[in-house]
């Protein structure tokens, strides 16, 4: 067989593999296909701030692999807070300094009722 009919079929096969994934999979399993792919391809560079009312950020974050929705351990329940890693910017100058990495990447919990802004940097 010609290499062109090869090349057709494995692309018809992929795309109705990707068409029935996206039927049916759940929204909630497609964010974490997605989630997990930006994992695999180094989404390591986001950051996070979270906030004390309208204006002041409480706390910093830099290098955030990502933020995760924690699940019950006995369940498929979400907990009401959201979980990342990252580097902590202790004296609140908004760098990353040499001595906060020393420190290295700190486990944080982000309560739902708390405001803060993730963004990739």
């Amino acid at each position: 067989m010609n290499s062109n009919i090869w090349k057709a079929i494995t692309i018809l096969i992929i795309a109705i593999g990707l068409g029935l994934g996206i039927k049916f999979f759940s929204e909630e399993t497609q964010n974490n296909i997605s989630r997990s792919i930006g994992t695999m391809i180094g989404y390591k560079n986001g950051q996070v701030e979270i906030y004390v009312g309208q204006s002041k950020a409480v706390q910093t974050f830099f290098k955030v692999e990502k933020l995760s929705t924690a699940i019950a351990t006995n369940g498929n329940e979400p907990r009401p807070y959201r979980f990342g890693f990252g580097y902590r910017d202790i004296n609140h100058n908004d760098i990353l300094d040499p001595e906060e990495i020393k420190l290295g990447k700190k486990y944080f919990e982000v309560p739902n009722y708390a405001q803060y802004v993730y963004f990739d940097n």
